[in-house]
C-alpha cells in the first residue's frame, strides 16, 4: 500500500523563525530514503502507511526533545495500486495545460 501524506511540524513558543527545528525533520526525511518533497508550508513523503507514519513519529520525537509544545497537521492520500505519485500527479496536470508549471 502506498500513500501520499503531507505534514507539518511546528515548534509552539519558539520564536517566529523555527528553521532550525524543521532542519531537524528533514535530516530524518531525507534519511528515511522514501520520495519526498519539501514545500514552504510542509512536506510531503510517498510510501508505505507504516513507514510514512515512521517517519512523522521520528520527527515528532526528536522536536519534542527541544519543545514543550508542537502543534502537527497531517493529510493522506491513498489510492490503491498506484506508486510515484509524488511526481506523476503534478505530471498529469501538466500534461493537461500543456506547459511546466512552477514547482
Amino acid at each position: 500500500m502506498s500513500v501520499l501524506l503531507e505534514f507539518s511540524m511546528t515548534p509552539i513558543g519558539k520564536g517566529e523563525s523555527v528553521s532550525r527545528y524543521v532542519a531537524g525533520s528533514l535530516d530524518i526525511i531525507d534519511r528515511s530514503g522514501l520520495p519526498y518533497r519539501l514545500n514552504p508550508m510542509g512536506t510531503v513523503i510517498e510510501g508505505g502507511w507504516d513507514e510514512v507514519f515512521g517517519v512523522v513519529k521520528k520527527c515528532f520525537e526528536r522536536m519534542r526533545k527541544d519543545c514543550g509544545r508542537v502543534s502537527v497537521s497531517i493529510k493522506v492520500d491513498y489510492r490503491k495500486g498506484k506508486k510515484g505519485r509524488i511526481s506523476s500527479k503534478v505530471e498529469s496536470v501538466e500534461k493537461r495545460v500543456k506547459r511546466e508549471l512552477r514547482k
